[in-house]
């Protein structure tokens, strides 16, 4: 059978917008101490206002829709992503990689300065926004990897680049682990979380590094922790309290992007707004307890052998020494970004969508897109 790949129109119904706006109405605030513990009281109230009263989803549903959307079949999953055609002749394929608690949204700034360059394709992942959930254990980032390979097999891109922050550096590391002559290069703006290279002997560079992860572990990783073993029972709030859902996911945009990043509040709701309307977000925590099933632990004399870039931002911690990276990793670009953190693709997408085309056009011409 041929592959089917459909164009795609988002089309919220009205009734669900209703519906969101009659539950925002109803939140039930909580009471005691409401301004430590998490995302304090006094923000979430006029966050919720906002949504409720000047949030036009409608507007931000024609703005998303200017671009161009399809949904490709892959093992029975219809997934969703955006295919944005270069205009150049000869202009290599690029797949661009989102994680949690993101989505495509975070990629708008960096579609059209990347599309200048490279077919972009950015999916949506499995269980995120309108790409369909697993309905059976197993959607690992390993298993996703493979998909994302057969999607961009069956846009007729066999060999291609990949960029990824958060879920997407983990899916573009086993990309490069598991398809290297397929994959051009590997960008990274985040470095995996379950990524351990083999070791032996003395790791003096890196003690301090290690320490600090593990700091920032007891310290900030409650959610993860979780969503890696009780996403179930945690996606019933999550899906039931559009205040609560919002309060998850805006947290971690206030915590890890950089303090002086002026994300839009609309940009954020839009964000959200998509996990809500697509129910998507016990589906999309479900991937840290898959994942915790296929870690990215290398075993000794594997590596990523796949010519490699970071781009290091400031604010994304716990940010490991290009040492411990170079372990697993052939690392041939290394850059230090003067601002950003976490979203860097919204935080800063001209320093991200530079760095990433500076690489792959060094990397496409032969020159291997080396530090200067």
């Amino acid at each position: 059978m041929e592959p089917v790949i459909e164009p795609f129109s988002i089309a919220i119904l009205p009734e669900a917008i209703d519906d969101l706006r009659a539950r925002l109405r109803a939140t039930r605030w909580p009471q005691g101490v409401t301004n430590s513990g998490g995302i304090p009281l006094s923000e979430m109230r006029p966050l919720v206002e906002y949504w409720l009263h000047e949030f036009d989803w409608k507007r931000h549903e024609e703005e998303l829709n200017r671009f161009p959307h399809y949904r490709a079949t892959i093992d029975g999953l219809r997934v969703h992503f955006i295919h944005a055609r270069c205009g150049r002749a000869g202009a290599p394929p690029l797949l661009l990689l989102h994680g949690w608690p993101g989505s495509f949204v975070e990629m708008l700034e960096v579609i059209p300065r990347l599309a200048a360059s490279f077919h972009v394709v950015v999916p949506s992942l499995p269980g995120y926004g309108f790409s369909d959930p697993a309905t059976a254990p197993g959607m690992s980032n390993a298993r996703i990897a493979e998909m994302m390979a057969d999607l961009m097999s069956q846009l007729g891109y066999e060999r291609f680049a990949v960029q990824g922050g958060d879920w997407g550096a983990g899916i573009a590391t086993w990309l490069g682990l598991k398809f290297p002559a397929r994959i051009a290069a590997i960008h990274l703006n985040y470095i995996p979380g379950s990524y351990a290279p083999f070791v032996e002997g003395e790791m003096a560079p890196e003690k301090a590094f290690l320490r600090d992860r593990n700091e920032w572990i007891d310290q900030s990783y409650a959610y993860g922790r979780i969503q890696g073993t009780r996403p179930l029972t945690l996606g019933y709030a999550m899906s039931d309290s559009p205040a609560g859902l919002a309060a998850w996911i805006v947290e971690k945009f206030r915590e890890w992007a950089d303090p002086a990043s002026q994300i839009p509040i609309d940009w954020l709701l839009m964000n959200v707004t998509l996990y809500w309307v697509t129910n998507s977000i016990a589906s999309s925590m479900r991937l840290y307890l898959e994942s915790s099933r296929t870690p990215l632990r290398l075993a000794q004399g594997q590596r990523v052998e796949v010519p490699c870039a970071v781009a290091r931002f400031p604010y994304e911690l716990p940010s490991p020494p290009r040492s411990w990276v170079e372990r697993g990793y052939n690392v041939v670009r290394w850059t230090e970004m003067p601002r950003g953190g976490h979203f860097a693709a919204m935080e800063a997408p001209e320093l991200l969508a530079g760095d990433v085309t500076e690489f792959l056009n060094g990397i496409w011409r032969g020159r291997g897109g080396t530090d200067d």
